[in-house]
């Protein structure tokens, strides 16, 4: 089994329990192809059974479209195709850490005002 992380658009996260089984999913934003969708490309993720609580409790802390980072792993699933499932979900930049523009070389930054005197 491989382990991967993706970046993308946040939509949200869904949970059902029937009877003692849990089914729940994180949904993400990607990019539409151009020939069969336009706007916002809509993709759900199965999250792993163990880690769904925690999952779906995360989703409730980030807003629409805002970018998340998904770790998953990738598990053999039928046809020789790749089953993902989301193991732990978290915001790329974490509030609070918003980053600063830095100031572009050759640019002057801005005197200090000089105090009045007296």
């Amino acid at each position: 089994m491989a382990r991967s992380t993706m970046e993308v658009a946040f939509l949200g996260t869904q949970m059902t329990q029937v009877d003692d089984t849990k089914y729940a999913k994180v949904f993400y934003g990607d990019e539409p192809d151009g020939k069969t969708e336009h706007g916002l490309s809509i993709i759900g993720m199965a999250i792993a059974e163990d880690a769904a609580d925690e999952v779906f409790a995360a989703g409730a802390q980030f807003a629409p479209l805002e970018l998340v980072r998904i770790t998953f792993d990738v598990a053999r699933g039928g046809q020789n195709k790749g089953k993902n499932l989301a193991l732990y979900i978290e915001a790329v930049t974490p509030k609070g850490q918003a980053t600063k523009p830095a100031a572009q070389p050759g640019q002057q930054q801005p005197k200090p005002a000089e105090a009045p005197k007296a």
